[in-house]
């Protein structure tokens, strides 16, 4: 995985291990200024699930995509981690084009579909069908609060989706996981990105179904899902609990 510092003077960061700690303290693995992060900040780890982000103790919140995290969220390529005012890009490190085509067949092109999970048409699912195209004139409107616009369209092309950047706006290039691409061909589960709006294409059918863990069972299994509160609720279950057992020892010595 490679790490992209978006509107910053600073070099990619390359990662391999298994475990990646960031902070402002000098033994983190990545180590950002003490103005934007606290000495031992997140860490991200790598299990059968993917990328699992864990914000650690007594530290501000972090943000994925502008929804806050609290404590956990899995990843994908293309993701924009925020501590502080400093963003980082999740990327591939495999480009796109490079990838082996996957071919749809006939029975799965008319459920496909771009998931929005982040942006102005978060939460949205758009269908495919024989052709979506979003932008200036397209199916839906993409247009920025300065006055720019972006574009893109997607078509089905001898069994295979063909993306293409319709605008090319210099400031607000098109990403596949992460990665500038002006035209490719994607792949189920490709997240697309594009100014604040990021897309997750979805085919179903086409992808395997994702192994269960034991400890799986109640997470999220899209980060966007699983950047709301996780372990707040349980200061409430054990209130619940100590009135419960109050009450019934009143009775009891009541009685």
């Amino acid at each position: 995985m490679r790490i992209e510092f978006p509107n910053a003077a600073r070099e990619d960061f390359h990662w391999v291990q298994a475990r990646l700690r960031i902070g402002s303290a000098p033994d983190n693995d990545l180590v950002l200024a003490a103005s934007q992060a606290a000495p031992r900040h997140l860490c991200i780890e790598q299990d059968r699930r993917g990328w699992v982000l864990q914000v650690l103790p007594s530290t501000d919140r972090v943000y994925v995509n502008a929804r806050p995290v609290r404590e956990r969220a899995l990843l994908r390529a293309g993701d924009v981690v925020s501590v502080g005012d400093c963003r980082l890009l999740l990327c591939d490190d495999e480009e796109p084009t490079r990838r082996v085509p996957h071919k749809v067949p006939e029975g799965g092109r008319t459920a496909a579909a771009l998931r929005a999970v982040a942006g102005p048409l978060s939460g949205r699912v758009l269908p495919l069908r024989d052709s979506l195209e979003l932008g200036p004139d397209g199916d839906y409107p993409m247009g920025l609060a300065q006055g720019e616009v972006v574009g893109l369209r997607i078509g089905w092309d001898d069994g295979l989706l063909m993306l293409e950047d319709t605008c090319r706006s210099p400031r607000h290039p098109l990403r596949v996981n992460g990665v500038v691409v002006q035209q490719t061909p994607l792949l189920p589960g490709d997240q697309i990105g594009v100014a604040t709006h990021r897309f997750v294409l979805e085919v179903p059918g086409s992808e395997p179904e994702r192994e269960i863990l034991p400890d799986e069972q109640t997470t999220a299994d899209l980060p966007e899902a699983a950047a709301g509160p996780t372990g707040e609720v349980w200061w409430l279950i054990v209130t619940a609990a100590v009135l419960a057992l109050g009450i019934a020892l009143a009775l009891l010595i009541r009685f």
